[in-house]
């Protein structure tokens, strides 16, 4: 009986927020259908090469016939120590990860500002669960970094509609 009712609320769940419109989110409709890619190789060009694939834009060789010049400036990674314990060992640490970048639509005479995305994320440490914590720290990272990325597709989506 138990199991049924778990099945029913299930269903009732599921069909609520199919009726509410409520959808996963797909890739990014990116407005332009090529860019270019320049400046220096991040930890992130991998995936947000990737991106930009699934979301249809085409990848250009050179700047010639690109819709958009993205230049990837530079990241940054810090580990900063956020608590003490009263024995003088860290309790928290704090990451952050920054990516700094310009764009260039076609057609423009002069490249936008460099733009700074930021993302960071506390994390509890403890030397007895050195490894646990050295991956959870890895985890972290990851998903820092899919953020950003995230946020930069947001960002070059964004930043069709501001010139029509």
């Amino acid at each position: 009986m138990r199991t049924f009712s778990y099945f029913i609320l299930t269903a009732y769940t599921i069909a609520s927020l199919t009726a509410c419109g409520f959808h996963l989110r797909g890739p990014s409709e990116i407005p332009f259908k090529s860019v270019y890619i320049q400046g220096n190789t991040l930890t992130i060009s991998t995936d947000l090469k990737k991106s930009l694939n699934i979301s249809n834009v085409m990848l250009l060789p050179s700047a010639e016939g690109a819709e958009l010049l993205l230049e990837l400036v530079g990241e940054e990674n810090e580990k900063r120590i956020l608590s003490l314990a009263g024995t003088g060992t860290v309790n928290e640490y704090e990451l952050y990860y920054r990516v700094h970048y310009r764009t260039k639509l076609i057609g423009e005479p002069t490249w936008s500002q460099i733009n700074t995305i930021e993302s960071r994320r506390d994390f509890t440490y403890s030397n007895q669960a050195l490894l646990a914590k050295n991956q959870e720290e890895e985890k972290l990272n990851e998903n820092m970094h899919r953020d950003v990325i995230d946020r930069i597709m947001r960002k070059i989506t964004a930043l069709k509609k501001q010139v029509q």
